[in-house]
Parts: C-alpha cells; sequence; structure tokens
C-alpha cells in the first residue's frame, strides 16, 4: 500500500460537521430575511431581530408592531421555515457529537484488538515524510506494521489499513499499546534526536531482542544513539547527500541498484540470510557447498561479525552467525534461504 498517494475521504464525522456548518448558514440567513422581513413590515431594525429571534426560538413572547394579515402571513412563513432550520441544525450538532464519540470509541477498540494479534511486527515511531517513507517500504515487503504517532489517528478513517497508536512515543504505556514487547524491530524516525535517544532507552530495557533502527538528524547523536541501545543510526541528510553524490560519479550503478532494491522493475532481488546452527551449510566452505549451482543465487558478501568479505573465494568455510548477501530471483533466494536455515 503506497500511503503517500493514497487520497483518503473523509469521515463520517466530517461529513456531518459539513452539514451542521450548512444548517448553521441557513439559520443565519433565516435570520437576515426576518429581519428584512420586519423592517419592511414597519419594525425598526432592533425590534425586527428581537421578533424574529423570538419568532424562530419560539419563546412566546408578546408580538411587535401592529398585527395585520400581511404580518401574520409572514410570521406564519418565518415560523415554519426558522424554526424547522433551527431544530435541523441542533439535530445535527447532537448527532455528530454522539457520532465522533461512538465511532472513535469502536475504532480504537477494533485497532487494539488487531495490535494485540501481532507478533514479530514492525513498530514505526514518528509519521513524518521519513517515517511514511519508512511505512511504504515496509508495507511493499509485507510487513506487519504499526504506527506511533501524536495526531495522525486524527487523520485517518477506516480505510486506513495500518494500525496506528495515537500518543507520544516516549510514553512507556503508549509503547506498550503497540506491543513493544512482542515486536522484532522499532523503527524511530521522531523529529528530536533526543526523543529518539529516550525511546531507544526504553525499548532496549524493555525487550533486549529487539532490533533498532534510529534516525539521527545530527552526527553527534549518533554514538549516543548506539551507545542507548540501537542497532542502527540512520542520518537522512547524510544519506541523502552521498546518494546525491553517487548520483553524479555512478548514476547508472546507482540507477541500477535502486531498481533492484526497491522497484520491482526486474527479476532479481537482493537479501540476506543468517546461517543457522543446523544448516547443511554450516562448517562448508563455498566451494563445497555449490550454492550457486543449488540455488542460482550469487553471494556478493558475507559479513562475519563487523567485517564484511566482498567476493569471497571458494576456499572460505562458512560458520554459523555468518550473514549471506546474495542477489537471485525470488525463487532462487527462497531455495538459499532453505539451505540456510535448514528447514
Amino acid at each position: 500500500m503506497k500511503i503517500g498517494s493514497v487520497i483518503r475521504p473523509p469521515e463520517g464525522g466530517e461529513v456531518s460537521w459539513t452539514r451542521f456548518r450548512a444548517g448553521v448558514a441557513l439559520l443565519a440567513l433565516v435570520l437576515v430575511l426576518g429581519t428584512m422581513g420586519y423592517v419592511l413590515l414597519g419594525l425598526p431594525w432592533l425590534d425586527a431581530l428581537y421578533q424574529t429571534v423570538i419568532t424562530i426560538s419560539t419563546v412566546g413572547y408578546r408580538e411587535l408592531g401592529t398585527f395585520g394579515t400581511r404580518y401574520q402571513v409572514f410570521t406564519i412563513l418565518l415560523i415554519l421555515l426558522g424554526t424547522g432550520t433551527a431544530l435541523y441544525t441542533l439535530g445535527v450538532l447532537i448527532d455528530t457529537m454522539f457520532e465522533a464519540r461512538i465511532t472513535g470509541h469502536f475504532r480504537r477498540r477494533r485497532m487494539r484488538r488487531r495490535i494485540d494479534r501481532f507478533s514479530g511486527h514492525v513498530i514505526l515511531c514518528g509519521f513524518g515524510q521519513v517515517g511514511e517513507a519508512i511505512c511504504e517500504e515496509m508495507t511493499r515487503s509485507g510487513r506487519q506494521v504499526v504506527i506511533v504517532d501524536r495526531s495522525l489517528h486524527d487523520r485517518v478513517d477506516d480505510s486506513f489499513e495500518i494500525p496506528v497508536v495515537q500518543g507520544d512515543a516516549t510514553d512507556d504505556a503508549v509503547l506498550q499499546w503497540a506491543g513493544l514487547k512482542r515486536a522484532r524491530t522499532l523503527v524511530l524516525a521522531l523529529d528530536s534526536d533526543v526523543d529518539n535517544l529516550f525511546v531507544a532507552l526504553t525499548a532496549r530495557s524493555t525487550n533486549p531482542e529487539i532490533f533498532i533502527v534510529a534516525r539521527a538528524n545530527h552526527r553527534a547523536a549518533i554514538g549516543k544513539l548506539r551507545q542507548a541501545g540501537a542497532d542502527r543510526v540512520v542520518n537522512p541528510h547524510q544519506i541523502g547527500g552521498a546518494h546525491m553524490a553517487a548520483l553524479v560519479a555512478q548514476p547508472e550503478v546507482v540507477d541500477f541498484l535502486d531498481v533492484v532494491m526497491r522497484d520491482g522493475e526486474f527479476e532479481v532481488r537482493m537479501a540476506h540470510f543468517e546461517i543457522a546452527s543446523r544448516s547443511q551449510l554450516a562448517g562448508r566452505a563455498l566451494g563445497e557447498a555449490g550454492i550457486r549451482r543449488r540455488t542460482g543465487s550469487t553471494i556478493l558478501a558475507i559479513r562475519r561479525g563487523e567485517t564484511f568479505l566482498t567476493n569471497p573465494d571458494r576456499q572460505f568455510v562458512l560458520e554459523p552467525g555468518d550473514i549471506i548477501i546474495a542477489l537471485g530471483t525470488e525463487d532462487h533466494l527462497r531455495q538459499l534461504q532453505t539451505h540456510t536455515t535448514g528447514t
């Protein structure tokens, strides 16, 4: 689902408020017409306005001015039109307030039950421009995502497919509602480095196994976020600048990588897999394992600890915990995953 390209229809409550505003405008028009009518019947402006108000509100005070046939006919028409308009406006106001309360209550309960069924999902804190781009990529890859944002819940309706927890991500209770203990990944895309740091500390203490990716708006915050428990820290400005520089130096290479990683135009994909202890590849050299022959995937690099080995030779022995970076079609990568996991 491409959230950024979706034009969301207005909620039922928004439609009701539109009806209420139309009712108020019509009521104001009746007041103006009624006042002008009584002025033409001989009343001063203030008396005409007073007579219009008591007629529409049906309070029953005495009439002002000469009580003739034209006066009676005009008052009857004003009562029918004005009272009906006032009752309509009041009814729409009550209906709108009641509908907004009930609809919001049931939406929150339904979303809470949906989140409670999630396990191994991604929690995305912050839904600005960066957060929206992250969410689009996550949903495209089939990940379950829960958004935590202060105000997004007010801007979505039932057609919005992703669960939203409205609240401050620095509040422990809000993270618990998002299923922090059951989540596999936490993405911190808040605008404030201090908030990202605080949430990283909270998440790491609550769920030691969770994978945390944090946004850093300043270079000085990168080291602090890592110390707070973030597994990966990204500076969008630095990444964006490096990407633009790469487009200047090697535009075709960058375009190819973008297409392979994101656009889905090519059949091949890049993916990573961890060698499990029960995998048949563990303890075997690449030449002996025959990954290319068995799966059709091409090994681009292997990560062991903090070190990447690019273009490994045939004598390289795979060990449990090694991360394989491979290129291949979805079918090839699926076969490679079976070999690496040992399933």
